[in-house]
């Protein structure tokens, strides 16, 4: 008899304890879950951990109300998501191990009113000759990284090697640092803290990377700018972190920042034959190209396929992904009624790196315009800088 009782108490304790927290349950047989975010459905979006209390989902930005769906094997949630709000729930996998899950908006709950006097963090970069933002970064107070600014990116992100070679990350593993052992990234130390210019980022989020920017130890996304202002001025080499709009910026050109699957983007059109082709362009301060197109978009659109061929090469992501690419000269390029001629534009042949129908502008581009994102409105001004006659660098090459 107590036998039975006792396994009847390890039967329904954990839907006792399920209950006592109030919290919407889905069930599910199998670790791997699908994922639709507003219109995006990812097959392979997420995988339970049942460590985690709870495992986040930070859904794609975007201030537009929309509907998050959570697809296990057997079951189904969804929630509403705006700014600033989050959404708890339990995934029962395999009737036994409670997954804590918690859904919530990339953009953060309002927060104290802003400051009564505007304030303006400068972070001093250099342009590299690769059209990289490089930013000088203290990694703990102690280790000096060479970061670059990329709005194509999110967090921290540091290379392997950088990891290894420039910082004490891996103290804990001293069979790894001595070459004996290989390392294991996902058991480094925690970072603590990290510096651009006067800015300290506390307890950031910081990934393990394969590949960066030519010659850097890693990169630093837009997100952690969210809610801020942030101005890239190439004519005098400073990123300035703004807590509102400044007022020069009604000198600029201003445009429409949008967000797809959380990437800033804004509208660009080619001339191209006599057409005016238009679509969305990724911001991307990480790319040392100036247009990448994408193949979907280029079919879509009947792309002349008679342009001048620059050159043909493939690019790696950074997954080590390799991607064939044709670069061909076009007429003309125009974004916020500014205009460039003559653009580099290189063709993706294949799938898309980010697997989803986005074109790119890289720095090759974007350093020719001082540049204010407002990412508290989302808008974006523009303004020509002493780049922006230079020659392009892939037709340096």
């Amino acid at each position: 008899m107590f036998r039975f009782y006792a396994l009847l108490i390890s039967v329904l304790l954990p839907y006792t304890s399920y209950a006592q927290t109030n919290l919407p349950i889905i069930r599910a047989t199998s670790k791997n879950v699908a994922i639709r975010d507003g219109d995006f459905l990812d097959k392979e979006g997420w995988s339970l951990s049942p460590g985690l209390r709870p495992d986040v989902y930070t859904a794609d930005r975007s201030r537009k109300p929309k509907w998050v769906v959570f697809y296990t094997d057997v079951d189904s949630i969804r929630t509403r998501v705006v700014p600033g709000s989050s959404f708890d729930f339990v995934i029962l996998l395999n009737g036994k191990d409670s997954c804590f899950t918690r859904i919530e908006s990339a953009i953060p709950p309002a927060t104290a009113p802003a400051p009564r006097r505007p304030t303006h963090d400068t972070i001093p970069f250099t342009l590299s000759a690769h059209n990289a933002i490089h930013v000088r970064a203290i990694l703990n107070e102690r280790d000096t990284l060479s970061l670059h600014f990329d709005t194509g990116s999110f967090d921290f992100r540091l290379t392997h090697d950088a990891i290894l070679k420039r910082t004490n990350l891996l103290a804990n593993q001293p069979d790894a640092l001595a070459g004996k052992a290989k390392p294991v990234f996902s058991k480094m130390e925690k970072v603590r803290l990290f510096r651009l210019g006067k800015l300290n980022f506390a307890n950031p989020t910081v990934v393990p990377t394969l590949l960066t920017a030519h010659g850097m130890d890693g990169r630093f996304g837009w997100n952690l700018f969210e809610g801020k202002v942030v101005e890239i001025d190439y004519d005098k080499e400073l990123l300035i972190i703004h807590s509102e709009r400044p007022k020069h910026a009604r000198t600029y050109q201003k445009t429409e920042l949008d967000f797809l699957r959380s990437f800033p983007c804004m509208k660009g059109t080619l001339q191209v034959a006599g057409r005016q082709l238009t679509g969305w362009f990724s911001l991307d301060t990480g790319s040392d190209k100036a247009l990448i197109l994408d193949s979907v978009w280029v079919r879509k659109q009947g792309f002349p396929t008679d342009l001048p061929l620059i050159r043909e090469t493939s690019l790696r992501n950074p997954r080590g992904e390799v991607f064939v690419t044709k670069t061909v000269r076009c007429p003309g390029f125009s974004m916020a009624n500014l205009s460039l001629k003559d653009p580099p534009a290189t063709l993706l042949v294949s799938r898309n790196p980010a697997n989803f129908e986005i074109n790119f502008l890289g720095n090759d581009i974007l350093k020719r315009f001082n540049t204010i994102l407002d990412f508290q409105n989302d808008l974006a001004y523009l303004k020509p800088n002493r780049h922006y006659t230079a020659p392009f660098l892939e037709m340096a090459k």
